[in-house]
């Protein structure tokens, strides 16, 4: 039989499916570091096979969410502050490149998109609702990498964007969130100037300062 000449409407494949729930649960505490992952059991709570979960847990190893030991037991990776600092400089890097590449592109739309993204994330900070300003910021930052179009950067930042977002985490539930937010906009400003270097420069020092203690200190009111 030949393929049929009209295509199927665009799902993601099942394995993305279960690794974005997987990282998820990873990045928000769902999963603790060095939890055990048993496949057969996380098979059953996500209502799928084993094989789209095992595809899943070798994707996230090589984010570096997920380890395998001695023995061959697979655990939630602890949260390490050298591959922190290893991961945080790559994120940066890519970050920079992107902004360099997209300000010669961005459209008034997107710059609006970005003002709503950081007005969401400062709302979302000033409820204490960390999963949103996560959300908020992913947001913002998409808005110049999906402009820049480099599937290179795109490619980098998928492999280990989820390894910093639990440290974003413990700084979206600190004070350092009202300084991310000054940044953001100090970025939308830059952008609408089309300041590259500027721009670039404090698109790079937003990623760099995230904590890569795995153990922080906690602030008090």
């Amino acid at each position: 039989m030949p393929v049929p000449s009209s295509p199927l409407p665009p799902r993601p494949l099942l394995r993305d499916e279960v690794r974005h729930r997987l990282r998820d649960a990873i990045v928000d505490g769902t999963l603790a570091p060095g939890e055990q992952l048993r496949d057969g059991e996380l098979a059953t709570w996500l209502g799928v096979s084993r094989t789209p979960v095992r595809e899943a847990l070798l994707d996230l190893a090589r984010s570096g969410l997920v380890q395998t030991l001695p023995g061959r037991s697979t655990v939630v990776a602890p949260v390490d502050g050298a591959e922190l600092s290893d991961a945080r400089a790559v994120v940066a890097a890519m970050h920079r490149l992107a902004v360099s590449e997209a300000i010669p592109l961005l459209t008034d739309e997107d710059l609006g998109r970005m003002r709503q993204a950081n007005d969401a994330f400062i709302a979302a900070h000033e409820a204490g609702d960390t999963d949103a300003a996560a959300a908020a910021d992913h947001a913002f930052h998409a808005v110049t990498v999906e402009r820049a179009g480099n599937v290179a950067v795109r490619t980098v930042l998928a492999l280990y964007s989820p390894v910093l977002e639990r440290a974003e985490r413990l700084r979206f539930a600190s004070h350092d969130a009202a300084l991310s937010a000054s940044r953001h906009a100090d970025l939308i400003r830059l952008c609408e100037e089309r300041d590259v270097h500027a721009a670039a420069s404090v698109a790079e020092r937003i990623w760099l300062d995230l904590p890569t203690d795995p153990n922080p200190t906690q602030e008090t009111a």
